[in-house]
């Protein structure tokens, strides 16, 4: 959605998909900052892994110019929702978490969260304050709100109905607890991902049902991986971890192509868009893309390591790539071989240097892969036991691997 220009809206809609109703929306903003009041602004997370990654920090950006303009922000942690597991983007019904595995994972969301966030300012809740209470008559209640046609007009329901895969009835259940989340916070804005574009109109309609004026939406792009291609994702290894060390993490905003880093600016960067357009305006005019994408680099790891630490890998990566340093304290790892060798995308797995064995081939192919420094393209490739090797994937994922005889 191209939005009208209007600098009293720029930076908050900065990188949005869509704002639903976007008129609604910017006088709902103007006669509440005229007011001196604040809105509701909620986003929710379901814990069902325990680190975030920079997709889902696209969010977190979003709140935060909220919070910098004085509004009540909302980090809600799904705690109970991810229990069910949103099947959003999905073809097959999930696998539901257990409690245990849910508060394990929410544990670890509110540091990283605060890496972006104002700490005193942010108001964080679990949703299994009010939905722990619903009951089954409560569930029922509220699973009336609803009707079995409104459900298969959500885009990934509708097509696993087309194709006669099944649907299991607690599916149903999960746009109708978030919506529900907004009832019960009163929000008066709802942060999403597109793929969230569903349950977020849920909970305008279960909030004109409760008597409430219903939310705005807003929603922002589903960021790509490192390989431009596929979703920002940890399962297909093309991620940038909000945990990952300051040097790996420089070293992956490098990785990413000329057209992505463009991309990444757009939806990650902190800087004006004014700053934005000179830099792009340099790059038309001849400036080294890579001195360009280093500056985005700093960017990301002095959010997320502090101040000067950007610094410090942008000057530990130019020292391993101009001057052909290795880095310090590469791993050392022994496997075991059968005499006829380990064919290397399983290596390259069991080394812990890629998740599976086809994002390993996926890395050769892309000529990502190096073994004692030589680049390789041949996915057949047989290492032998009774030898050392120097393996590589990428610009910073590094392992020296010693085969013995099984």
């Amino acid at each position: 959605m191209t939005m009208a220009t209007d600098s009293r809206f720029a930076e908050i809609e900065r990188g949005t998909e869509e704002v639903i109703p976007h008129a609604e929306f910017r006088a709902r903003l103007t006669d509440a900052e005229a007011k001196g009041e604040r809105l509701v602004i909620k986003a929710g997370f379901d814990p069902t892994a325990k680190d975030l990654h920079l997709g889902h920090t696209l969010l977190l950006n979003k709140l935060r110019a909220f919070q910098q303009r004085g509004h009540d922000v909302v980090f809600l942690i799904g705690d109970f929702t991810g229990m069910i597991g949103d099947p959003t983007g999905k073809n097959e019904t999930r696998k539901p978490l257990t409690r245990a595995e849910v508060e394990e994972n929410a544990k670890t969301y509110q540091a990283q969260v605060y890496k972006i966030l104002d700490p005193e300012k942010t108001r964080i809740e679990f949703n299994s304050r009010w939905l722990d209470k619903l009951g089954a008559e409560g569930m029922i209640r509220l699973a009336a709100q609803h009707t079995v046609a409104r459900m298969l007009e959500r885009d990934d329901f509708s097509k696993r109905y087309r194709d006669g895969q099944p649907i299991a009835i607690h599916e149903f259940l999960y746009p109708l607890l978030q919506g529900y989340d907004s009832v019960a916070l009163k929000a008066d804005v709802e942060l999403g991902g597109t793929d969230q574009k569903f349950n977020l109109l849920v909970g305008r309609h279960l909030q004109q049902v409760y008597g409430q004026r219903p939310q705005c939406i807003m929603t922002v792009p589903i960021l790509e991986g490192l390989d431009g291609a596929q979703k920002m994702s940890k399962s297909l290894g093309n991620y940038i971890g909000v945990n990952d060390p300051p040097q790996e993490m420089f070293g992956k905003v490098m990785s990413a192509s000329d057209t992505l880093m463009w991309r990444y600016y757009d939806l990650l960067s902190f800087r004006p868009l004014p700053e934005i357009a000179a830099l792009k305006r340099g790059a038309e005019q001849g400036a080294n893309p890579r001195d360009i994408k280093m500056e985005l680099g700093v960017e990301l790891v002095n959010r997320f390591h502090g101040p000067g630490r950007g610094e410090e890998a942008r000057a530990a990566f130019i020292a391993q790539f101009s001057q052909g340093a290795l880095p310090e304290n590469i791993p050392e790892i022994t496997l075991a071989a059968p005499p006829e060798g380990l064919p290397l995308p399983r290596v390259l797995k069991e080394a812990g240097l890629v998740p599976s064995a086809s994002e390993a081939n996926r890395q050769i192919q892309q000529r990502a892969v190096r073994v004692n420094q030589e680049r390789i393209e041949d996915r057949s490739l047989t290492l032998k036991p009774g030898a050392t090797h120097l393996l590589q994937v990428g610009p910073r994922r590094y392992a020296r691997v010693t085969l013995t005889a099984a």
